[in-house]
């Protein structure tokens, strides 16, 4: 059974529109063909550092953009700017030792009232076992910097942006199939792969939130 990914789930819930405009910072792994198969009237532009990384011919013809590029330079001339209603950063921020500066520089890509979402592994993950495919933050060596939901929200409240919900990051219908899916891999791999345990577990941490006008309220 396939299951709907979470943020897929978060951002349809705060915006039903089926043409939505979305800039997914990290394109890799067969994003755009997890994303067309359920926004499949959307506009996909991917951004990483190349557009091999874990993606195929069908996951290049999908995407309506590419853009191939290092985050960490903050050149991002190339992308337009208000045109989009969605950004996805769903684990990327943690590989750059600047995501801070990324998530600053590239939220002018989204409109006014546009939506924000942010994942990545938290605190809580250091104190993990270590699992194949990285159950512990320290299992993967390109991980090189720790977020904090009070970072990313002030990080957004500071550029105008209304924090819609945020926390720990739980699917409940994949706790519920934790160990069927456990046997099918171990069955079929001869391991079980971590992300099976990350909602389990408390893995990851999000943040969704809506971008502002930019103007401050004055109350009188």
């Amino acid at each position: 059974m396939k299951v709907k990914p979470f943020r897929l789930v978060k951002i349809s819930r705060y915006n039903k529109n089926d043409t939505l405009k979305i800039l997914d910072v990290g394109a890799g792994s067969h994003s755009a063909s997890i994303v067309k198969k359920w926004i499949p009237k959307c506009e996909y532009h991917g951004i990483d550092i190349s557009r091999n990384y874990y993606n195929d011919a069908n996951d290049l013809q999908l995407m309506d953009n590419f853009y191939e590029m290092d985050l960490t330079m903050l050149e991002f001339d190339s992308i337009p700017e208000n045109y989009f209603d969605v950004m996805i950063m769903s684990h990327i921020i943690e590989h750059l030792y600047n995501g801070d500066e990324v998530i600053e520089m590239l939220i002018s890509k989204l409109k006014s009232g546009g939506i924000i979402y942010i994942e990545y592994p938290s605190f809580r993950s250091t104190k993990l076992p270590s699992m194949k495919e990285t159950l512990n933050f320290w299992d993967d060596p390109t991980h090189c910097r720790l977020y904090s939901l009070i970072e990313i929200y002030n990080l957004l409240m500071k550029n105008h942006f209304r924090i819609i919900e945020g926390g720990t990051r739980r699917q409940w219908i994949n706790i519920l199939f934790v160990p069927v899916k456990s046997l099918v891999q171990w069955l079929s791999k001869g391991y079980v792969r971590a992300g099976v345990m990350w909602d389990i577990s408390g893995f990851a941490e999000y943040v969704i939130a809506e971008k502002g006008n930019g103007k401050m309220n004055i109350h009188p």
